[in-house]
């Protein structure tokens, strides 16, 4: 993992800003990770431009939807919801949000639309509807039961089992291997404890590698 946050922002601002020829719908996702490295490491930098990276992200995901994504690409209203949640853009929260459930994610039957569901519940203060989806995550092979039990215990508004879920999540991302970019940051994490908190409940997160 690396600790020169400030170089690798810039790296990835390199890569974003440089030519890419033709802008298709898949071109346009890469920029949008891109964008989201920069932004995760600029976060961690402390840095005040985070935001507009993350916001930049979320906004190439968005688009890249309407350039032809297919029906089922759920990651993209996720990945904007997330990055919109972390840049601290009210409006745009409530935009992606309201936009999400537009898709049909509340009857998805793959997990990451569910996900993408209960984010945008949870985003726009419908709890109860959020904990359906919650529920339909838990206990599955294909979907992380830590972020599950999180979202769960947001949508309830229980901080008792809040925190172990949100330390069991920060964890998971502790022993990765893998993450987007190469960016060692624990996203996930980020975005349910700012969901929380949008909710009044205290969220605190462990000191880790992996957060600011």
């Amino acid at each position: 993992m690396t600790a020169d946050w400030e170089a690798l922002a810039g790296e990835k601002r390199a890569r974003y800003e440089s030519p890419h020829g033709e802008l298709d719908e898949r071109a346009v996702v890469r920029l949008g990770n891109v964008a989201y490295a920069a932004g995760l490491a600029l976060l961690m930098a402390g840095s005040p431009d985070a935001g507009a990276w993350l916001r930049r992200a979320a906004d190439r995901w968005r688009e890249s939807w309407d350039l032809g994504a297919a029906v089922d690409a759920w990651g993209r209203p996720v990945g904007a919801l997330k990055a919109s949640l972390l840049a601290g853009d009210e409006g745009a929260v409530s935009e992606l949000a309201a936009w999400t459930l537009t898709l049909g994610v509340d009857r998805a039957p793959s997990p990451i639309g569910r996900y993408a569901a209960a984010l945008a519940l949870l985003a726009t203060g419908e709890a109860r509807s959020a904990r359906e989806h919650a529920t339909w995550l838990a206990g599955r092979d294909d979907f992380p039961d830590d972020v599950a039990h999180a979202l769960a215990a947001i949508a309830d508004g229980d901080e008792v089992r809040l925190q172990p879920a949100l330390a069991s999540v920060v964890r998971s991302f502790e022993a990765r291997d893998d993450y987007l970019e190469d960016v060692a940051v624990a996203d996930t994490a980020l975005v349910l404890a700012r969901l929380a908190r949008r909710r009044g409940l205290a969220a605190e997160l462990p000191p880790s590698v992996v957060l600011p």
